[in-house]
């Protein structure tokens, strides 16, 4: 009896696994569901205020990595200066300057980390609302449309369906106009 190979079990649980969606949708189907698709990553991007916000977000993006740059500049420029002088200087000097250039090396570290979070949240901030009104857009259109189930279509998540039931362009539309009306 041979063993059984990792790779060959992993294929056939893939190949079950897809087996049973597929029995899933075709039962869906014949009892009446219908299941849409919205790619929520696009339908944030093409969204007018979507596209203030990355607008947003891309100059506060440049402005932290302009700071950051020069503050990494000026490091580099004090450690190159350190190295240069570090054979002519006492012990006392050489460890005095060597741990300045640490402690600077540390708070670049945790502005470099703070300003990660500041923009990751400044994100949120922006987003979140925007997303929210999505959501309450795609649940009308899923009602208008008689749609059961609509699922986010992404790369990882929805490998194929049919551009009847993407309501993305819809939910753009509608979201965009009733923006411009308020």
């Amino acid at each position: 009896m041979k063993p059984i190979k990792m790779k060959t079990m992993s294929q056939n649980l893939i190949l079950l696994g897809a087996g049973l969606m597929i029995s899933n949708f075709s039962i869906a189907s014949d009892s009446g569901i219908r299941i849409a698709t919205v790619d929520m990553q696009k339908a944030l991007q093409t969204v007018d205020t979507g596209k203030q916000a990355k607008s947003q977000l891309e100059r506060e993006f440049n402005a932290k990595k302009k700071e950051l740059q020069t503050e990494e500049a000026a490091i580099k420029k004090m450690t190159d200066e350190f190295k240069k002088q570090s054979l002519v200087m006492s012990d006392e000097a050489r460890a005095k300057k060597q741990g300045a250039l640490q402690e600077r090396i540390m708070k670049f570290q945790e502005l470099t980390a703070r300003s990660q979070a500041e923009i990751q949240q400044k994100e949120r901030d922006l987003t979140q609302p925007i997303i929210m009104q999505l959501r309450t857009i795609i649940a009308d259109s899923a009602k208008k449309h008689e749609y059961s189930v609509v699922l986010e279509k992404n790369e990882n998540s929805v490998l194929y369906s049919q551009d009847k039931d993407d309501l993305t362009s819809e939910v753009i539309l509608t979201y965009d106009k009733k923006n411009k009306s308020e």
